[in-house]
């Protein structure tokens, strides 16, 4: 029996030229692959590694928490869907990233491609002016949300760069 290994991301150069919401998209999409390329080829038991003690943090990790993420501002809070955290919980805020030496990483994988998919959908046709509230802020637009997440991932793939050269020594984009 082999074992699962992350595969290759579809990662294309980010765009350089387009309206805003194409920008937007373009880099975000960019940043999502980003995380995806710092994984590939590695087996399930290497994306669980905490390589860079004495944090927890772990490739898959990442990954889950980015679904979560995704899930969370994109579906939960800007399209209003009413949908269950994936990993985290009242209990558990940090599902994400607890339990991973039990996670399945072929099938946080798959749930990272298809909430991304959702979310795709979610906000198809949703201007980026739309506001809506969270518990912590009165209003946010969906524009704020896109320059988020890029930011979140631009943070994250930063991590992820260093635990990546941790496991196997592999640098660069």
């Amino acid at each position: 029996m082999t074992s699962w290994t992350a595969p290759a991301a579809q990662r294309v150069d980010e765009p350089f030229t387009g309206d805003e919401r194409t920008m937007l998209e373009g880099w975000l999409d960019w940043h999502r692959q980003t995380l995806l390329s710092k994984c590939e080829g590695l087996t399930a038991e290497q994306l669980k590694l905490q390589a860079v003690e004495p944090s927890g943090l772990s490739l898959l990790g990442l990954v889950r928490h980015m679904s979560e993420v995704e899930r969370g501002w994109f579906r939960r809070n800007a399209a209003g869907e009413d949908v269950p955290q994936i990993y985290c919980s009242d209990t558990d805020e940090d599902g994400d990233f607890d339990n991973i030496d039990t996670a399945d990483a072929e099938a946080d994988f798959a749930t990272f491609h298809a909430e991304i998919e959702a979310c795709r959908a979610a906000m198809t046709g949703v201007p980026l002016e739309h506001e809506f509230a969270t518990p912590r802020r009165p209003v946010i637009s969906v524009r704020w949300v896109h320059l988020h997440m890029i930011e979140e991932y631009a943070r994250h793939n930063g991590h992820a760069d260093l635990l990546r050269e941790r496991i196997d020594g592999r640098t660069g984009d």
